[in-house]
């Protein structure tokens, strides 16, 4: 079946050491413990989205999961939602898995589905057996409107719990019914619409799917019968699922009263910073440890590359530059890996509401060779931002040996960054 290739597949790791403590001071700086490792959480969680249904509730024609919604396929909107994970799997029926290629291409990994739901993410489940994962999140491909709000948390509570998924209460009377007409009422208490995604620890919710009968209408069903505490998180009502045809013109509603197709805002910011060279046997450049005869010098890792980026998603956002978010008199940064500024960056923009549409970063060096790495480096940049890599360029050009970077005293780095709104 379909996979994406192994290069590709888990989020590059060419990180320097520390990270994560760093990313903790980060945490303190610009939020809480809690918000900086969400960044850590997600690459330690996959993600199945179920779309091998044939919805044939939503009307004629193509199954439902890829009609357009607003220009794009349903699936498309689903599984945009969860870029910056470290595996995202999309169960499709067998005969869809040439249309599911054609779509994602190799950003995600294609799982054929089985006969039910549950059979369908038991399938995605064994693929990640043996992954070293701790988490993952089950989304139905239908609900294409599901926020960060939502996701977020849904990954909070499953800090404290084997399971988490997001609801609403019952808020509606409720009616017993036969033949068009009412027998009687239902107390509404404690009763709560289910949304997704549902997340649970791998290893578990692994063995109660084995161990599982089948036949259950959701992985809450599968988590409970396996004896498996879930937390209810707060779900939304705009995260709806696409079940009949009328669901189709309210989510188009929803995405252009958001904005989407309406009132587009779109922010453009450009981003400059140079390092000299120094003592050392390699650099690191957008997030990749490259080896070369010397290194750059810095407060932080010098990562010339990821700084003009960061200052360039800060200068579309009004924001000034890394040294008012990050000072260098600042003690904590020194040495700090530079994720840790462009990670910041763009939770700040997902916060005021836009997301990064394009981001294109050029280096100018006579040395080390950039292209043989070009690929990864704008890889990494997709993972700490979360978004897809086919929206992150990464390039490198000379001065034709004129000025500092033509005499190798140093790297010289542009970025340019479109923010539009979500």
């Amino acid at each position: 079946m379909p996979r994406r290739p192994d290069s590709l597949s888990q989020p590059l790791t060419a990180l320097r050491s520390g990270v994560v403590q760093s990313r903790a001071a980060a945490a303190r700086r610009w939020g809480t413990d809690a918000e900086g490792q969400q960044l850590a959480a997600r690459d330690r969680t996959a993600v199945v989205i179920v779309a091998a249904g044939r919805g044939t509730r939503a009307g004629d024609g193509l199954p439902k999961q890829w009609r357009d919604l607003a220009g794009l396929p349903v699936l498309a909107r689903s599984v945009a939602a969860f870029q910056g994970f470290a595996r995202v799997i999309v169960v499709l029926h067998p005969l869809d898995m040439a249309r599911g290629l054609a779509l994602f291409g190799g950003r995600v990994v294609l799982v054929a589905g089985g006969d039910t739901r549950d059979e369908s993410v038991r399938n995605a489940l064994e693929t990640l057996d043996g992954t070293g994962l701790d988490h993952v999140l089950i989304h139905d491909g239908a609900r294409p409107l599901v926020s960060d709000r939502v996701i977020d948390g849904v990954m909070t509570a499953l800090d404290a719990a084997p399971g988490a998924a997001p609801a609403l209460a019952v808020t509606d009377s409720l009616w017993r019914g036969n033949g068009g007409r009412v027998l009687g009422t239902h107390p509404r208490d404690g009763l709560f619409r289910a949304q997704t995604p549902q997340g649970f620890r791998l290893d578990a919710i692994l063995a109660a799917h084995r161990a599982h009968p089948g036949g259950a209408t959701d992985d809450v069903a599968v988590a409970l019968a396996a004896g498996l505490d879930v937390a209810i998180t707060e779900g939304e009502e705009e995260n709806i699922k696409i079940t009949w045809p009328a669901d189709f013109i309210r989510a188009e509603g929803l995405l252009a009263a958001g904005g989407q197709g309406a009132k587009m805002d779109i922010r453009l910011g450009n981003g400059y910073d140079v390092h000299a060279f120094c003592d050392g046997d390699h650099v690191m450049l957008c997030g990749v440890k490259v080896p070369h005869s010397r290194g750059l010098l810095g407060h932080s890792d010098a990562d010339v590359g990821m700084h003009a980026l960061t200052d360039a998603i800060y200068g579309a956002l009004a924001e000034g530059d890394i040294g008012r978010h990050f000072p260098p008199s600042d003690p904590q940064w020194k040495g700090a890996a530079s994720e840790i500024f462009l990670a910041h960056a763009g939770e700040l923009a997902r916060r005021r509401g836009y997301r990064i549409s394009n981001a294109d970063v050029t280096l100018v060096c006579e040395r080390p060779k950039v292209g043989p790495h070009a690929l990864a480096m704008a890889a990494e940049l997709a993972r700490i931002l979360r978004v897809a890599p086919d929206r992150i360029s990464v390039k490198a050009t000379t001065s034709e040996r004129l000025g500092f970077t033509g005499r190798e005293e140093g790297i010289a780095a542009l970025a340019t960054v479109a923010l539009v709104s979500a």
